[in-house]
């Protein structure tokens, strides 16, 4: 079976840390675990980091969804590439709706089916290696128009609708 590589999983409650370091060894080849959000950054900075599961509530009493929401925009504004899904015990529709627009890839609450949480973790990570740059589109683009006009560069930028030094540009950009 495939594992996938290194997830963070943020949450103020050890016993739902160590429930998700059983649940996801088989998973993941790396899980690892923080109880207070503020070592996010710092943790995200010193590994690499393919998926962040993140809690929306830190403070005692609190159930509102403003921390995990405060969270989210701070890793994504961070590490834009990362995908994060949010887990809460306080789940409503207003609040998942208001964490999908923030950027989170999905939202599981608490308390979570083992098959289904780890079906959407795979597909969000699956789902992330599917999309391709724009860069690699365009450059395999001007490939593919080049292959067909022979390596003529003149011939090539034509057919692209630019100029020829903007083609050359771009082939030693890309």
């Amino acid at each position: 079976m495939k594992k996938y590589g290194t997830i963070l999983v943020v949450d103020d409650n050890t016993s739902i840390l160590t429930a998700m370091r059983y649940l996801l060894d088989g998973v993941f080849e790396r899980i690892l675990t923080l109880t207070q959000p503020d070592d996010i950054l710092r943790t995200m900075a010193q590994e690499e980091i393919d998926l962040v599961l993140l809690d929306m509530n830190f403070s005692l009493g609190v159930n509102s969804g403003q921390e995990g929401l405060f969270w989210l925009r701070t890793i994504r504004k961070q590490h834009p590439q990362t995908p994060v899904v949010l887990l809460t015990a306080y789940a409503d529709v207003a609040l998942a709706v208001k964490g999908l627009k923030s950027g989170a890839a999905d939202f599981i609450t608490k308390p979570w089916d083992n098959e289904q949480l780890i079906h959407k973790l795979k597909d969000v990570l699956d789902m992330q290696q599917e999309i391709v740059s724009l860069d690699e589109v365009e450059k395999e683009h001007i490939r593919r128009t080049l292959d067909r006009c022979h390596g003529n560069l003149t011939q090539a930028a034509e057919l692209l609708g630019i100029t020829r030094q903007t083609l050359y540009n771009k082939m030693r950009r890309l």
